[in-house]
């Protein structure tokens, strides 16, 4: 017992000395300033963060051994709160941290992330691990008085239960150890596939050398490619950047078919070059750990412990939705590019659709069929515009007002920042950052950030999260036209922000969006339907240089074809589920290649489709344990959102107070404080049935066998 003590005070000591030493780095500094405090990007630099994480990881691990080594009996506040009230610096630090991970990425900042990304997995693994700790969690969730707790109270301690069963809490501490390192293996891999990646993106891309290179672009495309190759400072008229920002534009509407394939080429083989960025390798060892550190945990394979805590449960079941919806989407890519090859014949074009064709000859379809151009729709689709529409949206769905404001640091000058309040009370409820432009250093894509979660643990604690794209900024003084496909992509985002600035909760571990992975795209993709709502397109969709709203025929257009392309859309996605399923279904080494292409094959994939992402690049499911074996949420959430929407529809329309109410009470506002399915059953008064789905996507309803 003495020595025990003895050691322990020997830490405390070393702790003193390392925090006095560190007493000048502000990633340690508690979040000054308005709104409850807000980060101090204005004042961190890339050095700071090695001594500060290791500093606050020694801080959370000192304050969890005293909850853990509490002599009284655990309760809910000694144990449960005491945890939640844990580790409040590494949890700022990790905001900034992944930030600069994200958004502000550079070769010193990246020699930083492989070291600590191991540290920060067996950081993770010393208190699921905990034994004392997990026998006091699991002492109140059998407990008959915590029965007496509130229903959030009781979920909380469930969330903890579950969670460190899952990492590994109940096996022995050699397999705890196992588990241990297959963690920090896993992470030094993701880093590694990561930053391969980002590489890819940043490195290659396509040079425009004359004019004619710039054939069939529409002008800002033109102008975006210009200013990227000055930006790049390279000696060429223009540069397609390896992001699908830059690169499906230019494949869409480039006439140069041998430039649309170059460019389609270096997309779709990032990561997958035979070079230092290849990711083949890596992602093998970590599919092998994943089927390793799932058989140490009780599991079969991966697939079946990553579905334990969401919705689906069952792979299979995963696997039935995908391939409902596969089969009449493929049947449909067959009859859009019917049409297609139509148009290349008559054009006495000699060859067969390819991949790099497709988008350019559907949008010549669209023209045809629908007589809709997206060239068309574009100039009325201004991003700050559109931003302003989504701010109305959320003020009739949601009574959000949202004002910009100018007294918070930024990391980066093209970073804004708005307070969001309710518009009736006038309470402000969170922050909202946006970060629209793409940049070297910042990864592709579009997603959701959040930077603090909502809490009354500790007062009203307000929160603050991040929408991050990646459009191209062109030309100085010219407003941003986006493609409507962005503007989709844009509310969809906004989505997850209302998601965290509606969350009206006591414990922040059950805040916003810390939902079911399968459930959380669900708020998201029911926001994209307000984009095309009548109230949006008028008041929103101003033509940049008349300021006149999209004409009433053009949006009975855009209307008219709304499932347009829906086979190839739908066709692009399963397939990279599908095959991310049944890669975490495998429980044996794989060739890459081989098993994309048989697994294809074996699919009926159409060829003229490449996955949306090719396995080397899968981002979701290889740089993270994040969305693997869980890329299926987004057609799974989606069989949610589309009878969600109907709620609407059968009711008094988009803007319907009395189901914009329910949706606010049982969806937006509750997070993560009651199962999902029961929280979508109260709002909708029933289980969301996959019909509305197939109606949605304008495909046959197949009638289901009694």
């Amino acid at each position: 017992m003495k020595k025990i003590m003895s050691i322990f005070i020997m830490g405390t000591t070393f702790f003193a000395a390392t925090a006095q030493n560190n007493s000048d780095n502000p990633l340690l500094k508690p979040w000054t300033g308005p709104y409850g405090g807000v980060p101090a990007f204005n004042e961190y630099k890339v050095s700071d963060f090695k001594p500060a994480i290791e500093f606050a990881i020694q801080e959370k691990l000192n304050e969890v051994d005293a909850i853990a080594n509490n002599p009284k009996a655990p309760t809910f506040d000694n144990t449960i709160v005491a945890l939640e009230n844990s580790g409040k610096t590494i949890t700022r630090i990790s905001t900034s941290y992944g930030i600069y991970r994200s958004t502000l990425s550079t070769p010193e900042f990246n020699a930083i992330d492989r070291e600590m990304s191991p540290k920060f997995s067996a950081f993770s693994d010393k208190i699921n691990q905990n034994k004392k700790l997990f026998t006091r969690i699991e002492a109140l969730y059998n407990s008959k008085e915590s029965k007496k707790l509130t229903s959030e109270q009781q979920r909380l301690i469930w969330l903890y239960y579950t969670n460190f069963v899952r990492q590994g809490a109940k096996l022995n501490d050699a397999d705890k150890e196992k588990v241990t390192k297959i963690n920090q293996e896993l992470a030094t891999l993701f880093t590694r596939f990561s930053q391969n990646l980002l590489a890819e993106e940043h490195n290659q891309y396509l040079a425009l050398k004359t004019e004619s290179d710039f054939d069939g672009l529409p002008l800002e495309v033109k102008n975006a490619a210009i200013a990227e190759a000055k930006d790049r400072k390279l000696d060429v008229m223009g540069c397609i950047a390896n992001t699908r920002s830059s690169i499906e534009p230019f494949v869409t509407f480039s006439t140069r078919r041998d430039l649309r394939e170059k460019a389609f080429d270096i997309f779709v083989k990032r990561g997958d070059n035979g070079n230092a960025n290849d990711n083949n390798s890596t992602l093998v060892s970590i599919l092998e750990l994943r089927t390793q550190k799932a058989k140490l945990l009780g599991y079969p394979t991966f697939a079946n412990w990553s579905l334990s805590n969401k919705m689906a449960k069952d792979p299979q079941k995963t696997l039935d939705l995908m391939m409902s919806v596969w089969e009449p989407a493929v049947e449909k890519v067959h009859q859009d590019v019917a049409e297609m090859q139509k148009i290349v014949d008559a054009e006495g074009g000699n060859f067969k659709i390819q991949p790099w064709d497709y988008r350019y000859y559907a949008e010549k379809v669209r023209k045809a069929k629908y007589d809709l151009d997206q060239n068309e729709v574009k100039p009325y689709l201004q991003l700050e515009n559109l931003r302003e529409g989504m701010f109305w949206v959320a003020g009739e769905l949601f009574n959000l007002n949202f004002k910009q404001i100018t007294n918070v640091p930024v990391y980066h000058p093209d970073v804004r920042v708005w307070e969001v309040s309710n518009k009736v009370t006038g309470k402000v409820v969170g922050l909202w950052y946006f970060d629209p432009y793409a940049r070297t250093g910042k990864r592709s894509g579009a997603w959701m950030n959040a930077y603090r979660d909502q809490q009354k643990l500790g007062g009203d604690v307000l929160t603050i999260v991040s929408n991050n794209c990646n459009f191209i900024k062109g030309t100085a003084n010219e407003p941003v036209l986006i493609s409507w496909t962005d503007a989709t992509t844009l509310f969809h985002e906004f989505g997850h922000a209302l998601h965290g600035l509606c969350s009206n909760v006591t414990y922040p571990s059950l805040a916003g969006t810390a939902v079911a992975r399968d459930y959380v795209e669900f708020p998201s993709q029911l926001l994209e339907h307000w984009l095309s709502t009548p109230e949006v397109l008028n008041k929103f969709a101003l033509h940049y240089k008349t300021n006149q709203p999209l004409p009433q025929s053009l949006v009975d257009r855009i209307k008219k074809a709304a499932n347009f392309n829906e086979g190839f859309s739908t066709v692009e996605t399963i397939s990279s589920s599908l095959v991310d399923m049944k890669l975490h279904l495998t429980t044996t080494p794989i060739d890459p290649h081989k098993f994309e292409k048989e697994t294809l094959d074996a699919l009926h994939m159409p060829s003229e489709i490449v996955m949306r992402h090719r396995i080397p690049q899968f981002g979701h499911i290889f740089s993270s344990d994040g969305y693997a074996a869980g890329y299926y949420s987004y057609l799974w959430a989606d069989v949610i959102n589309a009878d969600a929407w109907e709620a609407f529809t059968e009711g008094k329309g988009a803007y319907d107070k009395a189901v914009a109410k329910r949706l606010y009470d049982n969806v937006f506002s509750v997070g993560n404080t009651i199962d999902q399915e029961k929280a979508y059953e109260n709002f909708r008064g029933r289980a969301p049935k996959s019909d509305a789905l197939m109606r949605a996507r304008d495909f046959p309803i197949v009638a289901k066998k009694k």
